[in-house]
């Protein structure tokens, strides 16, 4: 199988490291796309389009066919996105802990009003339009089931986040129309976009059942740490999402 690994905010293509590893070991070809304003690229006045684009990109460039295309947390959004404009080379989507928009919707809008309130105040604050964590942001809703220490190592490598692509509203009506098949993997400890009480936030099922039809592959872990202390459970995760 062939594996198209998306990340998501506060990343770069490094997040995938032991995961690729482990798809490889198992087999399987995997290609890590880096995309606009992140990794390398010190641009931070990105759009949602040029994002996707790049991706877009990649996987021409590469002459990519055939693929399992996973997108995790905000990455979601952009493999959404990607599907509308190549929807012939991909063979399913799996969307890991990841935002699944409506139509006309941002990945803001899907963050409780406190959260969403404290992004907007930090966008404010910065000099460059982006969006740095708190590290007690991170700590506790990003690696809740590290050590500190390690949590605290992984903050240190954790970029600020370009914030416009956050904010912007996605026409997405192309995507609801189409037909590839999709996965949800849920790790269950993932507390990056907490649960509320209605059901009103949160990855499973409230974001994952506007898939419609989709495969549900449930995991132990949290939104960044995991990806890290056991990628071998996660990479497997991923090809049980993945496979036919």
């Amino acid at each position: 199988m062939t594996f198209v690994l998306i990340h998501g905010s506060w990343a770069d293509t490094s997040f995938w490291d032991e995961i690729a590893a482990e798809l490889r070991q198992l087999g399987h070809i995997v290609y890590v796309p880096e995309y606009a304003g992140h990794g390398a690229d010190p641009n931070k006045a990105v759009t949602h389009a040029m994002i996707t684009q790049s991706v877009v990109d990649y996987i021409v460039s590469h002459n990519l066919h055939n693929i399992i295309l996973v997108g995790h947390s905000f990455g979601g959004t952009v493999v959404q996105k990607v599907a509308e404009q190549i929807p012939d080379r991909i063979r399913r989507m799996v969307f890991w802990n990841a935002f699944v928009l409506k139509d006309g919707e941002s990945a803001a809008e899907e963050l409780p009003p406190a959260v969403r309130e404290t992004f907007i105040q930090l966008r404010k604050s910065s000099p460059d339009d982006t969006i740095k964590l708190p590290f007690p942001v991170f700590r506790e809703n990003f690696a809740n089931t590290a050590s500190f220490e390690f949590a605290s190592h992984m903050y240190q490598q954790t970029p600020s986040e370009p914030a416009g692509p956050l904010f912007e509203r996605l026409d997405l009506k192309k995507f609801y129309n189409l037909t590839i098949p999709r996965s949800y993997v849920n790790l269950t400890e993932d507390t990056a976009i907490s649960p509320q009480a209605d059901g009103s936030y949160g990855w499973h099922p409230h974001m994952s059942s506007r898939l419609g039809l989709f495969r549900y592959i449930q995991g132990v872990g949290d939104h960044f740490s995991t990806a890290k202390t056991d990628p071998r459970s996660v990479a497997y995760r991923i090809y049980e999402a993945g496979r036919d």
